[in-house]
């Protein structure tokens, strides 16, 4: 197949109808390694029209359930024979490094796997409408053709928690990938089409977000649009898709707080294991990761010994390439987001932040960046307040436990965050304190394919995972039956 043949359409493979390809880069060495086609409008209403054909006319819609799921567990077995090519595609592509990709590979098996058991197990619900006469009950029934938009930094995750219950509800989809991070979605269709998905029911266009992401948004044959983003471009898909009135989820980032009470490090062994989940929680893909730990805030006690410690090791993190052994941490994907990084670091230091760690490229080729800890922060810094998507870490420190609660909601956002504290009740009441769609207690990062997974605020609208990840992709009928029909003579005549 033609590297340039990323097109999928009713069952193929094709080049954009304009001609026009698209050079992706290899960002820990700034140079092309793969060509796509770089697709429009043209082949955005082909990709529609076919998924619009194959669910009004065509099977999958009507496919049994057992059916459906038996696919979803082929497609996971599927994944896992491919864990190491797709893996090191992830890495080549996106920039983390292999160990990253491959687990992001585990995980879009299990949520295959999720979404085949959950259909399977989920039936309708009988409704007691109080009489022998009536039975009433309510189903679940495809939304109909879906657009999902997905992130550059976890592709083919992030695809696969929209195609895997899309495909579990019994719909069709169209799916536009980050123009700068496509290959492993071209992957996954394949291995759908391996699978036996019938053509038409799973399109594909490779291309920037406008024209092809636009389009899908305000297409009226499009009946849901899910996408995962930039803030930004999350209210562009929402105004677009008003008009249409479609269902829409949004998954727009956040910025994430890890809380630290000086009572989470009563010992050796526990300091350590808090200052490398903080690192963890910042520093995994190079902070490119919606719900990173990018503001530590850490009880002022605790405080000076914790950022120095946490500065470094931080100073320690090996770079490179991510297909290199021994590599800890890989690029930022592309040239644009690096600048973005350095403008941040700069506006903070311009601002009064105190440099601990980082806070500057390496020497070499690549979008590289040292991990940065910026210590003195607070509130009025574009550092603490804006999602930077780049290894940069803020300090602030809180006093008491109404301050910490405080600091971690002052927040547009509402995604993800993180407390630690030796106390099981303070963890638990500060949890159920904090705004944000995912908190994890002495924990950062996890997530189950089973739990629910978005955020509060500007951080989106809708969940994915879970019940109610699937929910997203259904519509929901009361059917109500009389079984002994006879007259009402409201009318008398």
């Amino acid at each position: 197949m033609s590297a340039q043949l990323t097109i999928h359409v009713a069952g193929e493979w094709r080049k954009a109808a304009s001609g026009a390809t698209r050079e992706i880069l290899d960002p820990a060495h700034a140079a092309p390694f793969a060509v796509v086609a770089e697709g429009g409008a043209e082949d955005t209403d082909a990709a529609v029209a076919a998924a619009r054909e194959a669910f009004d006319g065509g099977d999958w819609p009507r496919t049994p359930v057992a059916e459906r799921a038996a696919l979803l567990r082929r497609v996971a077995g599927l994944l896992e024979r491919d864990r190491e090519e797709l893996g090191r595609l992830e890495s080549r592509d996106a920039g983390k490094t292999v160990e990253e990709g491959r687990v992001d590979v585990d995980c879009v098996a299990d949520a295959f796997r999720y979404f085949a058991d959950l259909v399977v197990n989920e039936t309708g619900r009988v409704v007691d409408a109080g009489s022998p006469d009536i039975h009433s009950v309510v189903v679940h029934e495809p939304v109909g053709v879906c657009g999902l938009i997905t992130p550059w930094n976890y592709p083919l995750l992030q695809a696969s928690w929209k195609i895997a219950p899309a495909l579990a509800a019994g719909n069709t989809f169209v799916v536009k990938p980050s123009e700068i991070t496509p290959l492993s979605t071209v992957a996954l269709i394949r291995l759908l089409s391996e699978a036996g998905l019938p053509d038409g029911v799973a399109n594909l266009v490779t291309g920037p977000g406008d024209p092809v992401g636009a389009r899908l948004a305000d297409h009226p044959d499009v009946d849901l649009v899910s996408f995962t983003g930039g803030l930004a471009s999350g209210t562009k898909v929402m105004r677009a898709a008003a008009d249409s009135v479609k269902k829409v989820a949004l998954e727009l980032g956040g910025k994430n707080p890890n809380v630290v009470f000086a009572d989470a490090c009563t010992d050796d062994g526990s300091f350590d294991t808090a200052v490398d989940q903080a690192l963890n929680a910042a520093f995994i893909h190079s902070g490119q990761v919606c719900s990173a730990g990018s503001r530590l805030i850490v009880e002022e006690s605790l405080a000076e010994r914790f950022v120095a410690e946490l500065a470094r090791r931080a100073e320690l993190i090996r770079l490179g390439p991510g297909t290199d052994d021994g590599v800890e941490c890989g690029p930022l994907v592309s040239a644009q987001q690096l600048a973005k990084t350095e403008e941040y670091v700069a506006s903070a230091l311009a601002e009064g932040a105190v440099l601990r760690a980082g806070g500057k490229r390496p020497d070499g080729p690549g979008y590289f960046y040292r991990p940065t800890v910026l210590d003195r922060c607070d509130r009025t810094m574009r550092v603490v307040r804006e999602e930077v998507f780049g290894p940069v870490l803020t300090v602030e420190t809180f006093r008491t436990e109404d301050e910490a609660v405080a600091l971690a909601n002052d927040t547009e956002y509402g995604l993800a965050g993180g407390v630690w504290s030796g106390e099981p009740g303070r963890a638990r009441r500060v949890a159920a304190r904090l705004r944000h769609g995912t908190v994890w207690i002495n924990d950062f990062h996890p997530y189950l394919p089973q739990a629910e997974w978005g955020g509060f605020g500007k951080s989106g609208i809708g969940r994915e995972l879970g019940p109610a990840g699937l929910a997203e992709y259904r519509e929901t009928k009361h059917i109500y039956q009389n079984l002994a029909p006879r007259p009402v003579r409201w009318f008398a005549g």
